[in-house]
């Protein structure tokens, strides 16, 4: 078995409710062979063109998340193989997934980007708006859409204290959002927060999605 990928479901045994999304941007095709191979399903990409062509030729059953930043012209690319969209901070983004989902006659997973991070160049909602953003989205049907938690990414840092704070508000957020809007909703349960350089920090702050690519893909594959 793919060595990297044993090691990281072994820590993952013990987070039942945590899953492992494999960032494959850059990376060949035969590398997430590999992985697939290995047992491994879900994918992760940052760019829609780069998605839709890995998509086009690797096996139906891989599910493919979109987690980095999307302009709403790039939505119609993807729709027809994502599963699920980590980034979704806007109605204007949202209003296009909704059309390109219903155009492909799909049902496609969405969470809401926050911007927890200390930096200014990275996306999301703003902590404080995201309540009201999402009152919005109480007063506007997308039959092809399902809303299912909350995304953010950390400071890139090595405070680890920062971390841990910058996370466990999205963890607080998304327990606020849940309690005040979606407490009939049992799709509302994700979380996607960690990376490889911070995935044992989020993890044991709640998150139920880390997306990690370097840690997965030993030098001079």
């Amino acid at each position: 078995m793919h060595e990297p990928l044993r090691s990281l479901h072994r820590i993952l045994e013990g987070y039942p409710d945590a899953r492992l999304i494999a960032v494959t941007k850059k990376r060949p095709v035969h590398q997430i062979q590999d992985l697939y191979h290995a047992g491994q399903r879900t994918f992760g990409e940052n760019h829609a063109l780069e998605m839709q062509e890995k998509a086009l030729v690797m096996p139906s059953d891989s599910e493919w998340h979109f987690i980095g930043h999307l302009q709403s012209n790039k939505v119609k690319f993807i729709a027809p193989h994502v599963h699920t969209i980590h980034s979704v901070d806007s109605l204007r983004l949202m209003d296009e997934i909704q059309k390109r989902a219903a155009s492909a006659n799909r049902t496609i997973r969405v969470l809401l980007q926050v911007h927890i991070a200390q930096e200014e160049h990275k996306f999301g909602i703003k902590p404080e708006a995201l309540l009201d953003f999402t009152q919005q989205l109480q007063n506007i049907e997308y039959p092809n859409l399902l809303i299912t938690g909350l995304m953010g990414m950390a400071t890139q840092t090595d405070d680890s204290i920062q971390i841990r704070k910058e996370f466990r508000l999205l963890y607080n957020l998304f327990q606020q959002i849940r309690k005040e809007y979606r407490s009939r909703d049992a799709i509302f349960k994700e979380i996607s927060m960690g990376m490889s350089n911070d995935y044992l920090i989020a993890l044991e702050e709640g998150s139920t999605m880390v997306r990690i690519g370097s840690l997965l893909f030993e030098e001079g594959d």
